[in-house]
């Protein structure tokens, strides 16, 4: 059985591969894009819809926040110019890093936007307020789309009179590495801004995939559970950290074991997608609470980013 799943695995990749290697064409109708939020995941998100030949404005709190960012999508964006040569590498810096502007005033940043990205922190009162505010500042034919990877879409759409203009778009961090965009739909979602939102999605030459607006969508509905199963496990004391996480390598072919991976994501990050799940659903067990992994980030052991989690870096 896993040979023939390796075997599809590899034929399913190479079809992957062959996908991602066209290039595509901008969203009709869409050319200024504006992301909220300048951070990994916005800085990102940015880069990726100006190399793309989008004009971007990203919007964050300060100046000195946005110059620090926009050297990062500097040095990123040189790091792929060194794949090219001479004027061609710096002629490619110069022309996408022109199509980027920035600014501390979202209301006059989304006044012209097509499409409005907000990539800020995971707490929903205070993304349904950013919501409210540029519901009224931004065109009425301004598409809006959340980066959130937890949170319920629908719960944002409902502040603003555009919930038919209103979806999710999941990038996955790093941004320019990461080929995967979910693009999310709500049961008011128009067919028209989800048509827009794959188009948009795939010219950044990413594969996108749709969801309806279900707790963490596809990837992490699956994959948090997962990690918490194996968190469960070793509570239990079925088996050792080390053996659960060389079972799932080394019988299922996963790159990490469940561990590992949890200390990439962030245990911290892992705990609040699992108490957010918990307090909507309470009576489903999938979304119960760990004691390990609670004391663990209470204890400031929060994986590779504290430099110990399940295992010390």
């Amino acid at each position: 059985m896993f040979t023939a799943l390796r075997s599809t695995l590899r034929s399913s990749n190479a079809l992957r591969a062959a996908t991602m290697a066209r290039s595509y064409s901008m969203a009709p109708n869409v050319s200024r894009v504006v992301v909220i939020g300048s951070g990994q995941m916005g800085g990102g998100i940015g880069q990726a819809a100006a190399q793309s030949g989008y004009d971007v404005t990203l919007v964050d709190m300060s100046q000195d926040i946005l110059a620090n960012n926009l050297k990062a999508i500097e040095k990123s964006l040189t790091r792929v110019a060194k794949k090219k040569s001479g004027t061609e590498a710096e002629s490619f810096v110069k022309d996408i890093m022109s199509r980027i502007s920035v600014s501390t005033s979202a209301p006059e940043a989304v006044a012209d936007a097509d499409i409005v990205i907000e990539a800020i922190v995971e707490n929903l009162d205070v993304k349904r307020k950013l919501w409210a505010d540029l519901d009224k500042a931004a065109k009425k034919s301004t598409i809006f789309a959340s980066n959130t990877s937890s949170l319920a879409i629908g719960d944002m759409a409902t502040v603003t009179e555009r919930q038919d203009r209103f979806c999710g778009l999941h990038f996955f961090n790093p941004v320019s590495v990461m080929k995967l965009v979910e693009v999310i739909k709500t049961d008011k979602t128009s067919e028209e801004t989800n048509t827009t939102m794959m188009q948009f999605g795939e010219s950044l030459n990413k594969r996108c995939v749709q969801c309806t607006d279900t707790p963490g969508f596809i990837v992490n509905r699956l994959l948090v559970p997962y990690l918490m199963e194996a968190i469960r496990l070793l509570e239990r004391g079925e088996a050792t950290k080390q053996d659960i996480d060389a079972g799932m390598k080394l019988g299922a072919g996963h790159p990490m074991g469940p561990f590992q991976l949890a200390d990439y994501v962030g245990l911290d990050t892992i705990k609040f997608i699992m108490d957010g799940w918990h307090a909507k659903y309470p009576e489903d067990p999938l979304f119960n609470p760990s004691p390990l992994l609670t004391k663990l980030v209470e204890d400031g052991h929060h994986g590779v980013k504290t430099k110990q989690g399940f295992y010390e870096y």
